[in-house]
């Protein structure tokens, strides 16, 4: 199994299975965010820091490129790279710093960055969609790595 596909109702659920990667997300673990604008990129990294017990405002880092949080001893950075003009971008910024095989790296557009990025263990894609009676986000979750697989395995259960 390399792909999970999950219906999202609601933001509620969105913020669910965030926790549920959440739990199972171990040190130096890359996952990736995709999706158009306004499909819940923020509200999954929202949700996951939420669950590691993080109470302040979680914001997309869109002009800062990156947000830092430090939560139990582990680090966990979210980039938004949405604004880059160029992957040099994230090199001048230091952007390799982050990605010390210890902190989590959350990534919002890494298409932005290709090149610059290491592989994501984990790839989140978001959409729109309409099921039934019901309108949400579609959210297909593949694992890239052992560390993904590992995940993945723990969201099928």
């Amino acid at each position: 199994m390399n792909k999970l596909d999950f219906f999202l109702k609601n933001e509620t659920e969105q913020l669910t299975l965030a926790a549920l990667i959440a739990t199972n997300t171990p040190p130096g673990t890359v996952i990736f965010l995709d999706g158009d604008l306004g499909t819940g990129k923020t509200t999954l990294v929202r949700g996951f820091l939420q669950s590691l017990n993080y109470t302040g405002n979680v914001k997309s880092p869109t002009y800062t490129l990156v947000e830092p949080y430090l939560i139990d001893n582990q680090q966990i950075y979210h980039f938004d790279l949405y604004r880059l003009a160029s992957p040099d971008e994230l090199e001048y910024a230091g952007g390799r710093d982050y990605f010390d095989g210890h902190s989590i790296c959350l990534i919002e557009w890494p298409d932005k960055a290709l090149g610059y990025l290491p592989n994501a263990d984990l790839l989140c894609q978001l959409s729109y969609k309409n099921q039934a009676d019901a309108q949400g986000r579609n959210c297909i979750i593949s694992a890239n790595s052992g560390k993904g697989q590992s995940i993945l395995q723990s969201l099928s259960n």
